[in-house]
């Protein structure tokens, strides 16, 4: 006889309950029982505790920080109060699919306990997100490298894991960084947090998912859809998207460096984006958990790279960026760099504004391709504007009872 385990599902959240309420549903609605629900309220003026105490769940557990705290604290605020034996992450605004659990419980057993499953997921852009998508959307997101020709689970080489975490350290994402991809076992958790906390950086998901692909022993694969990752008009997807820098940071708040690495960092970080820089708080995090190693370096100079190529898209098509960011961004570069962004930066912004929205599309994909940041392959089809929330999208994808009462 199997013996017994128990799912922990992390649920941080603030002032999201009209979107909670979904993500709840989705756990209470998984056909295997053995689960704990752990909901920290980040200091919400919503009545989530009211909420959490209508459900008449005894495993809903509800845990509320002092005050409100950076969104780092909050994931190990929830991770604290857990004692599953494996731990999912899952967002306010997103849901697991009908099946997850039972799912990872045969795929737990099949493997003999791996440190980590890590599955594919659907993407949901609610309606009036995106300003390119009104009327909301829904795909499979499946194009991390590893998935490529795969339809039946299996087990990750480790030099392979490794070799994506070492390409995040270089500013690009060969796979989904969320943590909503990943469940993890307690023994991995408990090892890899060494003498700190498991979630680190502004950007914990950077950092915690990218110290699991270095370090785990070994990591199975699910290439099928296990969850919906949603994007509403309250997450950071919606603000980078609509191009609202200081919403996203805001956010997240996002102040809660390590004080030694914003010393030591002050004179790299530059203008630009806040996923470049929370990315490289994230991997320089890593680098120094796993005692400056050398293969795990950030490459600070493709960073700067990176930032002055987005002050000049901002600066030139959107008019977000100021000149002396720009310039600051520009310093940053080689001499040679310098001259390029300064002679055609200008030169290709004004074509740009003057292109039909068919070419400028064309026009980023190209350039995303050059500059290989993110290794996505061709874009999945999208199911327009059909869904209203997450449970409909759940009702399509697989309808399912709730789960019966806890066996044990």
């Amino acid at each position: 006889m199997a013996a017994a385990m128990l799912f922990s599902v992390l649920l941080p959240t603030h002032d999201r309950l009209e979107y909670l309420r979904y993500a709840v549903e989705s756990v209470q609605r998984q056909d295997d029982a053995d689960w704990e629900l752990i909901v920290s309220d980040n200091d919400s003026t919503d009545d989530i505790a009211g909420f959490v105490q209508g459900l008449g769940d005894e495993r809903v557990r509800y845990v509320r920080t002092e005050g409100f705290v950076p969104v780092t604290e909050n994931w190990n605020n929830a991770l604290r109060h857990s004692r599953g034996d494996y731990v999912v992450m899952l967002g306010d605004d997103d849901a697991l699919l009908p099946g997850y659990l039972s799912g990872q419980r045969a795929l737990i057993e099949r493997f003999e306990r791996p440190d980590a499953i890590y599955t594919g997921a659907y993407l949901y852009a609610y309606p009036g997100v995106l300003p390119d998508a009104p009327a909301g959307w829904l795909q499979p997101n499946l194009h991390a490298s590893f998935f490529t020709g795969a339809a039946e689970p299996f087990v990750l080489p480790r030099s392979r894991a490794r070799e994506l975490a070492r390409a995040a350290t270089d500013f690009r994402a060969l796979y989904d960084f969320n943590m909503q991809y990943v469940l993890v076992g307690r023994p991995a958790i408990e090892r890899l947090s060494g003498d700190g906390d498991f979630f680190r950086s502004p950007f914990p998901d950077y950092y915690a998912m990218n110290l699991l692909f270095a370090e785990a022993e070994r990591i199975a694969v699910d290439p099928r859809p296990r969850v919906v990752i949603g994007i509403t008009k309250r997450s950071y997807g919606f603000f980078h998207f609509n191009r609202r820098e200081k919403d996203a940071r805001a956010l997240l708040a996002t102040d809660g460096v390590d004080p030694e690495i914003r010393r030591d960092l002050a004179q790299i970080v530059l203008p630009g984006t806040n996923i470049n820089t929370s990315w490289l708080l994230a991997v320089e995090a890593l680098y120094r958990r796993l005692d400056r190693v050398a293969d795990m370096r950030p490459n600070y100079a493709r960073y700067r790279r990176l930032q002055a190529l987005y002050c000049e898209q901002a600066r030139h098509l959107h008019r977000m960026i100021s000149r002396s960011e720009l310039r600051q961004a520009e310093a940053g570069l080689a001499p040679a760099e310098r001259a390029l962004l300064r002679v055609f930066g200008p030169i290709l912004g004004a074509l740009v504004r003057v292109a039909p929205a068919s070419v400028r599309r064309a026009g980023a994909t190209v350039f995303g391709r050059v500059v290989g940041q993110y290794g996505r392959a061709k874009q999945p089809e999208r199911e327009i504007g059909r869904y209203r929330d997450i449970i409909e999208v759940l009702d399509r994808l697989e309808p399912a009872p709730r789960s019966p009462a806890p066996s044990r």
